[in-house]
């Protein structure tokens, strides 16, 4: 993401979105009331005397919408911005309906009558070049592939395997090294665009094992090996467990999804103690805020996405305090398993700064 102007006191972001996860932070920065701005193209009706009703030519233009909705499609890379046309040429109806498809590598600016700290602050971490990080799991029953996003975690292969016992030892290894030979070859699919950092996980020796492998087969390759962890279970499993138990921090302390799963982490911890420096649900966040006791607001995105007129206006407002008074906010994608555990608990929590107990006492 490309940030080539700004301007808080008229309200507006110019940004160029150069990746899918780009598409992502957008989708969690455009609200329905903001205004858009970006190339766009709309069929034009012919208004001649003899042509067909419905005959028309598709007219590209610079066009500015408000939003009423966003859509975002992850599978497609492709983010829709569908609003009511407030800024276009002549020849095309102000005030009718009208999405802008937006697209890589082209700008588009965003205005908004305020723009909070935490949606500015993830458009500069957005700014910063970070490739992602790939995840094996591996273990003798087979291994999955990740690929860390903004938006969570993608698992891009999953494959199992039955290998022989240890009773046939020649047969086993020959199969092994057939085994191997799949995991490298899928990792290197991955691995040789960007020449992403890699984090091997698995059960028992494999692991090791594999790595190995990889030092003698692909050298280059294994330099980018960042760390080796061990975990309970093998495939997809593994990477989640690593996940919730904080083993990729060291690797990935930089990414937004380690930070989410261990903001909730500590949610869960502090609910799991009964413990009185934790609060959930709109209504006692609220009066957490308002004794200054929140240290850090954890959100689920789709509260910041789905609310509409006032609730929307209260939770900005809420977001807006916490701010003031020095505290900091976590946004977290329901796109992994970190924000479903916080859609459970109302889509809406907090961590304070010093006990809160029932009969409002400190």
């Amino acid at each position: 993401m490309k940030i080539i102007d700004k301007n808080l006191r008229q309200g507006f972001v110019k940004v160029v979105p150069s990746s899918d996860d780009d598409l992502w932070h957008l989708y969690n920065v455009i609200y329905k009331g903001d205004e858009v701005y970006a190339y766009s193209s709309r069929a034009i009706k012919s208004q001649q005397e003899y042509s067909r009703p419905k005959s028309g030519e598709r007219v590209s233009a610079f066009m500015g919408v408000t939003v009423e909705s966003v859509a975002w499609d992850k599978f497609l890379g492709k983010l829709r911005v569908h609003g009511i046309i407030r800024h276009a040429p002549d020849i095309m109806p102000t005030g009718a309906h009208h999405t802008i498809n937006i697209a890589l590598n082209q700008p588009l600016t965003i205005v908004k009558k305020y723009w909070s700290k935490h949606l500015l602050d993830r458009l500069t971490r957005a700014s910063k070049t970070e490739k992602p990080m790939i995840i094996l799991s591996i273990d003798d029953e087979g291994f999955a592939i990740a690929e860390t996003k903004q938006y969570g975690v993608e698992i891009k292969v999953e494959e199992r395997i039955k290998l022989p016992g240890k009773l046939e030892a020649e047969k086993r290894s020959a199969t092994t090294r057939e085994y191997f030979r799949r995991v490298l070859n899928s990792l290197t699919q991955l691995w040789s665009p960007k020449k992403s950092p890699i984090m091997i996980l698995g059960v028992g020796f494999v692991k090791n094992n594999f790595a190995k492998f990889l030092g003698d087969e692909a050298s280059n390759m294994s330099k980018s090996v960042v760390d080796m962890k061990s975990v309970n279970n093998g495939g997809t499993a593994g990477i989640y467990e690593a996940l919730r138990s904080g083993v990729l921090l060291k690797a990935a302390k930089q990414l937004r999804i380690v930070d989410e799963t261990e903001t909730m982490e500590e949610v869960m911890k502090r609910l799991g103690k009964g413990e009185a420096t934790i609060t959930y649900g709109v209504e006692q966040v609220e009066n957490a805020v308002k004794m200054s006791a929140v240290e850090k607001l954890v959100l689920a995105d789709t509260m910041l996405r789905e609310s509409e007129g006032e609730q929307r206006l209260h939770l900005e407002e809420l977001m807006r305090e916490v701010e003031k008074r020095n505290g900091s906010i976590t946004v977290v994608s329901t796109e992994h398993e970190a924000g479903a555990k916080l859609l459970a608990l109302g889509g809406i929590a907090s961590l304070l700064r010093f006990p809160l107990y029932r009969d409002g006492s400190t």
